[in-house]
């Protein structure tokens, strides 16, 4: 038995709070773990008592019993931590709003605006001064610590912490667990049979090899078979463009269309969604103005445009029942298929794992992607950390758009640290989806005035 100390940072999220409070308490491998502390911090108090509620009540219903501490103090969150769970975001779908209309209004194809494109610029320069700000307290409070970090702009972010403190950072997505799903579509082997290697950058990433596990068989040559018999509107949202590059490059790209397609111009012909998402009418609603959210449509799939012609109310984004139900303990507890805390107890307990995608620095991982960069690669982890595994090299022309993108990585940091607007111009102005020089300094001045409020100070 031993104490170990995991902190939730941004415990009011909806998805990563409640699942990795249930993976720390369903974890046969923590069971005997006393206490086994769990600090939860986040700036919205209504939203930390949720998740403290939850927490409680969920520890309870097992009879698992923990140190519980919700605090909207960071450092105390932060003090005697062996694990950080980091998941933070502000006025998700407002923000999120502007990341994809604005942009769109200067002439540039934004998709999804996440982590690509200039949206996903703004996303990061949202969300790094907190990120650092945590990343700096850990420095102080617990330096010892790993930051598993949920939050994204995944690379971007994992990259300016590596480059601009000394804490031990991880990256996680589900990403490459989302592309392993769309393969047992395809193929007629059992998912849990398939072993995919992935290679790339996060939400950008590519199947290496994919094998049958019990046999070794390289399962390449059947997935092209199936893929060229599968009906080509068939899901068209998730699949299409993804069939495209795969036809293109001859491997099979993950997660899906509205991720992938963040990272070049030419995506959004594939995206059939693009055109409802956040949809309003600008004669009639200023929805930054009212901070009235139209709804977020993620894509095409499960028909969401059938619905009422006079609903009773109109949908919106952050439906408050999705987020109660988020944290109903009440609900059967099941452990979630992220990565976080299976790479905690491989770490704490010396318990060698296989981890199918983690985004680390490119320490000569990938041979012909940028050193340096944030790359999503596997990893074997043990008690002496992470050790990512070294891949093949990319086709030409998928290594040529990650490292495009690894160079806007670079300067959008530097444009941060030095509170440059005009290293910030040169990254835009590198992104495939930005076409006029004139058009992206107005993009500039517009997205700092209406989201002030979280921007840092940048000045040209």
């Amino acid at each position: 038995m031993k104490s170990l100390r995991f902190a939730i940072i941004g415990a009011g999220s909806v998805s990563f709070c409640p699942a990795t409070v249930a993976d720390l308490l369903l974890s046969p491998v923590l069971r005997d773990v006393e206490p086994l502390s769990i600090r939860l911090m986040d700036i919205a108090p209504d939203a930390l008592e949720a998740s403290r509620r939850y927490t409680e009540a969920a520890a309870a219903k097992l009879g698992r019993p923990i140190d519980l501490l919700a605090t909207t103090d960071l450092a105390t969150a932060l003090e005697g931590a062996d694990f950080v769970v980091t998941a933070i975001e502000v006025e998700r779908y407002h923000y999120w709003s502007m990341d994809f209309h604005i942009p769109r209004k200067y002439g540039f194809r934004q998709v999804y605006g996440e982590n690509g494109g200039p949206g996903g610029m703004f996303h990061f320069l949202r969300n790094a001064g907190p990120m650092l700000h945590i990343a700096r307290t850990m420095e102080r409070v617990c330096p010892d610590a790993w930051l598993l970090n949920y939050t994204n702009p995944e690379a971007k972010l994992v990259e300016a912490i590596a480059k601009l403190t000394k804490v031990k950072v991880v990256g996680l997505c589900h990403g490459e667990q989302m592309g392993l799903d769309q393969l047992e579509r395809f193929l007629p082997v059992p998912r849990a049979d398939i072993l995919a290697k992935a290679c790339g950058l996060n939400h950008f990433g590519w199947f290496t090899s994919i094998t049958r596990r019990s046999t070794c068989e390289d399962l390449y040559p059947l997935l092209r078979a199936q893929e060229a018999k599968a009906d080509w509107l068939a899901e068209w949202d998730e699949f299409a463009l993804s069939r495209l590059l795969f036809r293109l490059y001859g491997l099979y790209p993950y997660p899906g269309a509205n991720h992938i397609g963040e990272y070049f111009a030419w995506s959004d012909g594939y995206l059939a969604s693009a055109l409802i998402q956040y949809f309003h009418d600008p004669l009639v609603e200023k929805i930054w103005e009212t901070r009235r959210t139209p709804d977020f449509v993620y894509n095409f799939s499960g028909n969401p445009t059938h619905r009422p012609l006079f609903p009773d109310k109109p949908p919106f984004s952050g439906d408050p029942g999705f987020f109660e139900a988020s944290f109903d303990a009440g609900r059967e507890l099941r452990p979630s298929n992220e990565y976080g805390i299976r790479i905690a107890e491989a770490i704490a307990f010396d318990r060698p794992m296989y981890i199918g995608a983690v985004n680390v620095r490119n320490d000569g991982f990938v041979p012909n992607l940028l050193p340096g960069m944030t790359v999503e690669i596997p990893a074997n982890v043990d008690g002496r950390g992470i050790h990512p595994e070294s891949t093949p090299a990319l086709p030409t022309g998928a290594a040529a758009m990650i490292n495009l993108q690894g160079s806007i990585h670079d300067l959008l940091i530097q444009a941060y640290a030095e509170g440059s607007r005009r290293k910030l111009l040169q990254a835009l102005l590198l992104d495939p989806t930005v076409s006029t020089y004139s058009n992206a300094i107005a993009l500039i001045d517009e997205m700092f005035e209406r989201q002030a409020a979280l921007l840092p100070k940048m000045t040209w």
